[in-house]
């Protein structure tokens, strides 16, 4: 009988609903090993997709329907278990167990049942976190077509401080990633920049067709690049009437035709991250190594003396090669104090580039349920949820390549007075797709 209890207990583990099918109900057995075996057959599809086929794989664990059936074939199988392990405690009939052995066949049934159930229970917890991020963060919008072999990616850093009449993007860049490839170029735009083209046949072109703010002004108290946003989405958002439906923003959709008619390309989608949540993202990933460029003090412009130096007993980020916390990092990406917006830009550029290449799937997965939580609150955009696993793809390609990198900066260019065709030149220069050589 010991012997038997063993058996059991092992054939259970291994192939749930064996146990019933040697010695207990053999239909219900039946029907459970076949479950097993199609639970199987799901993981061994599971694996190959990872494989040999991650987007896709990615597509399904981030549909909406998908992770619903996943949550509901955990629930099923988890209960099926907790019947299948207290039935075969039933089967071993303990009593006719050797005394020494009871315990320990006893403990494997109670172990098992523990450790099968505690995965489905965080597995539930997975899918559930990440059904919801998807659906707060990812649109149901439209699949776009790489346009001239690339996907181009506008990435705003809003900026709604108490002291901000309304959000004014903080930073602005264009991510450009080859659909081939996955090499990425990171395009920078000052904040700062003026009389900025709309792209030909925009809403807001037809309000500024010779440039914004270049004949009568501007909407708002200055006419730079960053007040787009402010100007179309508090003050003429009827230009955009369906943005909101189409998972965006007028202030957003505005500012991307701005972009576009800077840049001379076509963007097909947007991130937009709210900075003041910006270091709760980066600490839930653990935080980020960034090489400083240069030694900031932890304070505001307005704090500085006449002389330019901080009050006494202020916090320096210090030069070099240093891991930082949220808190940090985002300090570092948006100081001005001792600082110019073009050193600022290579700044948070720096931030973005290590973010890319230091947050790696595993780490993504270990801390997914608070990264997915603070993602919710950090991050917009209108990516459908149908393109993630393509994206997904891309950005482990990225990770892997040297990113180009071309910031739209003095002496390179005049911000007061951009000459618009030599940047679309420079665009043009920069994005410019390597064909492969031909073989004999």
């Amino acid at each position: 009988m010991t012997r038997r209890a063993w058996v059991l207990v092992v054939l259970g583990i291994l192939i749930p609903g064996a146990a019933q099918m040697l010695a207990g109900n053999r239909r219900f057995g039946r029907f459970a090993v076949g479950t097993t075996f199609v639970l199987w057959a799901l993981a061994v599809i599971t694996t190959l997709l990872y494989f040999f086929a991650r987007p896709t794989l990615v597509t399904i664990g981030t549909n909406f329907f998908a992770l619903w059936v996943v949550q509901a074939i955990i629930v099923f199988f988890g209960l099926l278990w907790m019947v299948l392990a207290f039935d075969t405690l039933r089967l071993l009939r303990l009593a006719r167990v050797a005394p020494s052995a009871r315990a320990f066949v006893a403990g494997l049934v109670v172990l098992s049942l523990v450790v099968i159930g505690g995965g489905g229970a965080y597995g539930l917890k997975i899918a559930g976190t990440t059904r919801s991020a998807v659906d707060a963060v990812f649109s149901g919008g439209k699949i776009a077509d790489p346009v001239n072999g690339r996907y181009n990616i506008m990435l705003l850093g809003g900026d709604a401080g108490p002291d901000r009449d309304g959000l004014r993007p903080d930073s602005i860049s264009v991510v450009s990633v080859e659909a081939a490839t996955g090499k990425a170029t990171i395009i920078g735009i000052p904040r700062n920049l003026e009389n900025v083209p709309f792209v030909a046949g925009s809403p807001m072109a037809a309000e500024y067709p010779h440039g914004y703010g270049t004949d009568n002004g501007c909407q708002v108290d200055v006419c730079l690049i960053n007040s787009i946003y402010t100007e179309a989405e508090d003050i003429t958002p009827k230009l955009y009437p369906h943005a909101v439906a189409n998972g965006s923003r007028p202030g957003i959709e505005a500012t991307r035709d701005a972009a576009e008619g800077t840049l001379g390309i076509t963007i097909q989608y947007y991130v937009l991250i709210d900075m003041q949540g910006f270091s709760d993202l980066i600490d839930a990933l653990g935080g980020v190594t960034i090489d400083s460029i240069g030694r900031y003090p932890i304070a505001d412009s307005e704090s500085l003396d006449a002389n330019g130096n901080p009050p006494e007993g202020t916090r320096y980020i210090t030069s070099g090669v240093q891991h930082m916390d949220g808190f940090t990092a985002l300090w570092y990406a948006r100081i001005r104090a001792g600082s110019n917006d073009y050193d600022r830009m290579q700044r948070q550029h720096q931030v973005e580039e290590a973010i890319l290449q230091q947050f790696d799937p595993a780490n993504l997965l270990s801390k997914f349920d608070v990264v997915a939580k603070a993602g919710t609150q950090v991050v917009s955009t209108d990516i459908p949820q149908g393109m993630l696993g393509y994206f997904v793809d891309l950005a482990g390609k990225s990770r892997v390549l040297p990113v180009n990198k071309l910031e739209i900066v003095p002496p390179l260019i005049d911000v007061a007075q951009p000459d618009f065709d030599y940047i679309h030149q420079l665009v043009a220069k920069q994005l410019v797709i390597p064909t492969a050589a031909p073989t004999n």
